[in-house]
């Protein structure tokens, strides 16, 4: 029987829990031939929760555990600024994890540290004091 821990769905599931994030927008998967698997969206950096999202998120997913590294990587992408523009228009932000990665479980690391809910905004610290 094939491992359904990798089933498209599950991708689909992770962006679908994405798209609830504050500020989150513009969202697309993809599965590689090899396995591999993305997911780019765009945050929108007038929002107030913009770099709180990015550090929930960079925190997360590059750096949750130094000893047990994630098989994912959260990172800012761009095509060239001096061909296009800045960031409020084409900086975007992709996930990428390895064919090892269950997208199901990402989501549920998400979900079960990022603020509860994830779509209300006063969940969200803003201040640590």
């Amino acid at each position: 029987m094939p491992d359904n821990r990798f089933r498209p769905s599950y991708l689909d599931e992770l962006a679908d829990f994405l798209r609830r994030v504050p500020a989150v927008t513009g969202l697309g998967s993809k599965i590689e031939a090899n396995g591999d698997r993305w997911i780019k969206f765009d945050i929108d950096i007038d929002h107030g929760l913009a770099w709180n999202v990015v550090q929930e998120l960079g925190h997360l997913l590059n750096y949750l555990s130094l000893g047990e590294r994630l098989t994912t990587v959260f990172k800012p992408v761009s095509p060239p600024p001096y061909l296009n523009g800045g960031p409020k228009d084409y900086l975007s932000w992709v996930i990428e994890a390895d064919r090892s990665a269950n997208p199901r479980s990402l989501k549920e690391l998400l979900e079960g540290r990022m603020p509860r809910p994830v779509e209300d905004a006063s969940a969200w610290a803003t201040d640590p004091t």
